[in-house]
């Protein structure tokens, strides 16, 4: 994975990584996800800015990979900012308090009468 910095070049203050992550992020595909998380976490610097819009189900094992790399972010003074968060993604946040403790930019509105798909994945996309 190759990251994508952005703001200031070489880990200066500003730069960030931005994963996309699309499709899955629940039990089945944590183990993955968390080594392709932990990964990018690892090798860049500034923030990590993980782009949820294409996320399309996640469940508690999910929610876990997220707090988990929010901690190893931490430990390397990096920061994990979550982007373009489902709305109910966003409610779960809400409901467990984590929006407190987690940087969320932008929440994506809910289109009405919207279904989730069994998509495969994750895929994590490097932007």
């Amino acid at each position: 994975m190759r990251p994508c910095t952005g703001g200031h070049p070489g880990g200066h203050p500003g730069a960030y990584t931005v994963l996309a992550v699309e499709g899955r992020l629940d039990v089945r595909t944590a183990a993955d996800a968390r080594a392709r998380l932990h990964q990018a976490v690892d090798g860049g610097a500034g923030d990590l800015v993980l782009d949820l819009v294409g996320l399309e189900f996640w469940d508690a094992t999910g929610l876990g990979v997220i707090m988990g790399t929010h901690r190893r972010a931490g430990r390397l003074g990096r920061r994990l900012v979550l982007r373009s968060v489902p709305a109910q993604l966003q409610r779960l946040l809400v409901a467990t308090r984590l929006h407190r403790i987690l940087a969320v930019e932008g929440v994506v509105a809910e289109p009405l009468g919207a279904t989730l798909s069994g998509a495969v994945g994750p895929s994590l996309a490097v932007q």
